[in-house]
């Protein structure tokens, strides 16, 4: 990828910049490269290393919120799956199951598999899903099996997604180039200068280094989310896992009726949980270690302490779904950006600037439909 010369040419020309390389930044300019635009991504690191490679890597349909979300998310695992093929992106996972222990849960997997979100989705008995699901616990009632979704390693495919867009697409990277300012049709960084028509501004939770005001505003915070990777247990899972308190998380399904109850069974019985957003997501990779987590703690600013309470919490929501051993190798901290305009903040800066944060944890999931809809906006 190209790094440094360009960053210091006097003056260079494009048709779109794009400020920020994570899942946002690129899928904006992979929509603008496919609109046969002259794009440009400058990024101030030398690679994307916050919320989007900190995350599952999981894309997902099922359980979004309807309307607009759901919209975005079956979009862009259309997309996903044509970039993936592509640019040489593994998938690890396709399809998620998620497992029922208590009475309630599986009255809310009925249903939404009765609903027109649960399109494509099937109820599987206790014994069905213990067939499907190595090691799954004897709490188990049930589960909905979804078809829908896919699973990257985020941490690789983020730099393969550049590299593509780079060799195939002719976007030029601009990495280690902070920008300083976006004035009309100059974006000034840390090595000079770039004409554009266009500007998207993708700044992930960084909203106030471009316009504090509008972060006041929205009563911008930051989510933080404790993460961890298991080693390999022996077997493989056929699709992510979730469960009981997932459906709590997940629009989609708290939308349901029996949503209702299952909150207050969960409030009487996970009151430590759900107080340190704790839900809990199972990810594979290709070399059989888990991806497991996950917690939700909200901020003004980052706070870069985990809590070895809250691991303890997640890994007893683990323990509880999968017969498995235990061993964590790697512990790490995600972030997102959260605010009072959700799941999407667009605003508009100037005539041919937007500014663009996904502000509910879905950037993986519907950013290429976002990228699309905003150059729609500004071509």
């Amino acid at each position: 990828m190209l790094q440094g010369p360009l960053c210091y040419t006097p003056m260079a020309s494009f048709d779109l910049v794009v400020v920020g390389a994570g899942i946002v930044g690129l899928a904006h300019a992979l929509a603008g490269a496919r609109r046969g635009l002259r794009v440009a991504v400058v990024e101030r690191d030398s690679r994307a290393a916050s919320a989007s490679v900190r995350n599952f890597g999981f894309v997902t349909v099922s359980g979004q919120e309807g309307g607009d979300t759901r919209r975005r998310a079956l979009r862009s695992r259309e997309v996903w799956i044509e970039v993936a093929r592509e640019a040489a992106i593994d998938v690890h996972q396709r399809g998620a199951i998620v497992v029922a222990r208590r009475v309630a849960a599986l009255r809310v997997l009925e249903e939404f598999a009765e609903s027109a979100m649960g399109e494509g989705c099937e109820l599987l008995t206790a014994a069905r899903a213990r067939e499907l699901v190595p090691n799954l616990c004897g709490a188990a009632l049930g589960a909905l099996s979804s078809p829908h979704e896919l699973r990257v390693e985020a941490r690789e495919a983020l730099p393969r997604l550049a590299r593509w867009l780079e060799l195939r697409h002719g976007v030029t990277f601009l990495w280690d180039c902070p920008v300083l300012s976006v004035e009309g049709s100059t974006v000034r960084h840390s090595g000079g200068e770039i004409r554009t028509d266009a500007v998207v501004i993708a700044p992930g939770a960084g909203i106030a280094a471009f316009h504090p005001g509008l972060a006041r505003a929205v009563n911008l915070r930051h989510c933080k989310l404790q993460m961890m990777r298991l080693a390999a247990p022996g077997f493989r899972l056929p699709g992510v896992l979730m469960t009981d308190l997932s459906l709590l998380r997940y629009g989609g399904f708290a939308a349901m009726p029996g949503a209702l109850h299952l909150r207050r069974e969960l409030e009487a019985e996970c009151a430590h949980e759900l107080e340190n957003g704790v839900h809990l997501i199972v990810a594979q990779g290709a070399d059989g270690s888990l991806v497991v987590g996950d917690s939700h703690h909200y901020a003004d600013a980052p706070d870069p302490f985990s809590s070895s309470a809250v691991d303890v919490l997640i890994l007893g929501e683990l323990r509880a779904l999968l017969d498995l051993r235990i061993e964590v190798t790697e512990r790490w901290l995600g972030y997102y950006p959260t605010a009072d305009v959700a799941p999407v903040l667009a605003e508009s800066l100037a005539p041919r600037t937007r500014l663009v944060s996904v502000t509910s944890g879905t950037g993986m999931s519907t950013a290429f439909a976002i990228g699309e809809e905003t150059l729609a906006g500004l071509f």
